[in-house]
């Protein structure tokens, strides 16, 4: 076995895009993530993942930030987003959009990613990463969902968990 790369490898990913064609509409929301670089990832993954849209809202920092442009590889050039001071609003616009909105957070009626009922239309929101979601964007959330964690870690690093339940979201029959 050995890896593709070059034509090889835009081959098959082209190829594999063509039979497997993305059916669901998956945006995110971002919170106050606070870390440039986890915002950088989340670009390169919404890109990656083809999502509709970033909503950007708090101190989350923009794309114009150095660290997160160098993450994101510049994927943000290609990824629809747009930033909303007030995350409880984006809420109500994402709900007006038809999108269901889902946080991802550790809270009494969350229940595990994997056992959820996405919708078509989900947007996934995700808090700061030493404080969450807080409890005013949670109340304008249809739900929430959580990573089970096996070992003695409380939780996984934001951009990763987010990356799970995109995929997971992506790869569950409607």
């Amino acid at each position: 076995m050995k890896p593709l790369v070059g034509v090889e490898l835009k081959r098959f990913v082209k190829a594999y895009r063509r039979t497997h064609p993305v059916t669901r509409q998956v945006a995110a929301l971002l919170q106050s993530v606070a870390y440039p670089a986890n915002v950088g990832s989340i670009f390169r993954l919404a890109e990656a993942a083809a999502m509709r849209q970033l909503i950007l809202t708090g101190i989350t920092p923009l794309p114009t930030n150095a660290t997160v442009a160098k993450v994101a590889r510049f994927k943000m050039d290609r990824v629809p987003w747009r930033y909303c001071d007030d995350p409880v609003m984006a809420v109500q616009q994402l709900r007006q959009e038809g999108y269901h909105v889902v946080a991802l957070e550790l809270t009494e009626q969350a229940v595990p990613y994997h056992l959820y009922a996405y919708p078509q239309q989900t947007c996934l929101v995700v808090g700061h990463e030493d404080h969450g979601v807080t409890k005013a964007t949670l109340a304008a959330c249809d739900g929430a969902v959580f990573l089970p964690m096996y070992g003695k870690g409380l939780s996984l690093n934001v951009h990763v968990a987010l990356s799970i339940v995109v995929y997971h979201i992506m790869h569950t029959a409607t």
